[in-house]
């Protein structure tokens, strides 16, 4: 668990969503800085590419981006892990063709004071739900598959594979009618005690903005593929 606990719960809060921060010139910025950035993971069983934000690629992008999150939630510092030099990645590319599995952006470090995680999406389909439900551990994702978790050989930022959501919280059947509609593509038995907060809708020019505590997916609402730039921040 993380050692700061109280002190991220107070700079909790509510999911939002902002809408037409960027314009259509920013965000092809953002897609022709996301081809031009090298390929850091393409998991073809996942069906997801991964392209690490580096530094030095296009400063202006830089600038922009973190002054326009500062607007939003104040100070605040990367937390996206290290490249090979030791500097600090600004956010993480994925493209992705199948949903994402439930899990929490925690962190790797339960020394800090995790704060918020940002999306900007760079294609139009797909949306991402966020949870009521928290968690104070590392990065995790979670399953009750076997296999998944077995897995314990984990190279630099992976996350841990858990079933422990399911003994925080109240054992109360996850709602069919949203797992029909949203979540599909998880077992609903994985989902019990978990109620869903927000359904962010992705659109071109807006920003979620939630708590990096929060459990959270993709829905399985996907045309094709999709695009999306997250990053962590931490105090």
């Amino acid at each position: 668990m993380h050692k700061n606990i109280e002190e991220i719960k107070k700079l909790e809060g509510s999911p939002k969503i902002i809408k037409n921060l960027f314009n259509k010139n920013e965000l092809e910025r953002f897609l022709k800085l996301y081809q031009d950035l090298p390929t850091t993971v393409h998991n073809k069983k996942q069906n997801v590419i991964k392209k690490r934000w580096l530094k030095n690629y296009s400063s202006e992008l830089e600038s922009l981006f973190y002054n326009k999150v500062k607007n939003e939630i104040g100070e605040f510092k990367m937390d996206n892990l290290k490249d090979e030099n030791n500097d600090d990645i600004l956010g993480l590319f994925q493209e992705s063709y199948n949903p994402i599995g439930l899990h929490v952006d925690a962190g790797f470090n339960l020394d800090e004071i995790i704060f918020k995680q940002t999306l900007i999406p760079l294609t139009s389909k797909g949306s991402t739900v966020v949870f009521k439900n928290k968690f104070y551990g590392n990065s995790t994702n979670f399953t009750i598959d076997e296999n998944e978790l077995k897995i314990t050989d984990l190279k630099y930022g992976q996350n841990i594979r858990s079933s422990e959501h399911l003994n925080l919280y109240k054992k109360k059947p996850f709602n069919k009618e949203n797992h029909q509609k949203y979540l599909k593509h998880e077992r609903i038995e994985n989902l019990e005690g978990l109620e869903i907060d927000i359904v962010y809708e992705w659109e071109m020019g807006s920003m979620l903005i939630f708590d990096r505590t929060r459990l959270h997916c993709s829905s399985s609402l996907i045309d094709g593929k999709k695009i999306g730039l997250t990053t962590f921040t931490k105090k």
